[in-house]
C-alpha cells in the first residue's frame, strides 16, 4: 500500500493537481484541503513542496527513461521506489533535509495567506469543506452497505411504470422519456394504477421480509449501526 501510495503520489508531482481557476496547486496545510475556484481570481498560491521521495523520484526518472525506453512510467516508477528502498539513510537525509526546509517554507506563506482572508471567506471555505467532507462520508456509507448485501428500497407505483415503459420510448433523450413517461402516467385512470400499486405494495413486503433477515445478520456480526433501529437491551426491557 506504501508503494502505491507513493507511485501515485510521484505520477502527481509530474502533473500536479491544479486549480481549474488559477492554475496554481491548492492544498493546504491548514484545515481547508482544497480551495474554491471563486477563491483563486487574482490570488498567487505557493506549490506544495514535494516530499523526499517524489524529489528523488523525479531526479532519477529521465535517467530511468533514458536507461529504458518505452517502458511506461508507472514500471519506471515502481524501479525508482526499490532504488529508494535500497538507500541508506544517510543518503535519503539530503533529500529529506530538503523538504523539511521547504515545507517550512511553504506553512509561513501559507499561513500569511490565511490571514489575508476575510470573515466571510474563512466562513464560506468552512462550509464548503463541511460539506464536501459529509458527501463523501455519505458516499463511503452506501459503498459499505452495497458490499454488506443492504436490500434495495422498495419501488413506488410510479417508478415501476417509469421502469417497465423506458425502453420502449426509442429515439428520444433521457430527459424527454422521462418527461413523456411521467405524462403518461398523469394520464392513466386510477384502475389501470391499480396494477402498479398492487406492485409496489408487494415491493414493501419483499424489503420488509429481506431487511428483517438482513438486520438479524448485522447483530450476529456486531453491526448494530446499521440497524434502523437499535434492540434494547435486555437491561431497559427490565426498566421498561
Amino acid at each position: 500500500m506504501a508503494l502505491l501510495r507513493g507511485v501515485w503520489g510521484a505520477l502527481s508531482s509530474l502533473g500536479a493537481d491544479l486549480c481549474a481557476g488559477c492554475g496554481n496547486r491548492l492544498r493546504l496545510p491548514f484545515s481547508f484541503s482544497t480551495l474554491p475556484r471563486w477563491l483563486c481570481s487574482g490570488m498567487t498560491y505557493p506549490k506544495k513542496p514535494m516530499t523526499s521521495f517524489l524529489r528523488f523520484s523525479r531526479e532519477q526518472l529521465p535517467i530511468f527513461k533514458a536507461q529504458n525506453p518505452g517502458v511506461k512510467i508507472p514500471a519506471l516508477i515502481k524501479q525508482i521506489a526499490q532504488q529508494w528502498r535500497e538507500l541508506s539513510d544517510e543518503e535519503k537525509k539530503v533529500y529529506e533535509d530538503a523538504y523539511k526546509a521547504d515545507w517550512e517554507s511553504y506553512k509561513e506563506e501559507m499561513n500569511r495567506l490565511q490571514k489575508n482572508l476575510t470573515p466571510s471567506q474563512i466562513e464560506s471555505l468552512e462550509k464548503e469543506v463541511l460539506q464536501k467532507r459529509l458527501k463523501k462520508k455519505a458516499i463511503i456509507k452506501k459503498r459499505e452497505l452495497t458490499m454488506l448485501g443492504k436490500p434495495k428500497r422498495p419501488r413506488t407505483a410510479h417508478n415501476i411504470f417509469v421502469s417497465e415503459r423506458f425502453q420502449e420510448a426509442k429515439d428520444l433523450s433521457v430527459q424527454e422519456k422521462l418527461r413523456s413517461l411521467n405524462e403518461s402516467w398523469k394520464n392513466l385512470t386510477n384502475s389501470e394504477k391499480q396494477a402498479y400499486i398492487q406492485l409496489a405494495e408487494d415491493d414493501k413486503v419483499r424489503y420488509y421480509n429481506e431487511m428483517k433477515v438482513w438486520e438479524d445478520q448485522m447483530i450476529e456480526a456486531g453491526r448494530n449501526d446499521l440497524l434502523r433501529r437499535r434492540p434494547k437491551s435486555s437491561k431497559d426491557e427490565t426498566e421498561d
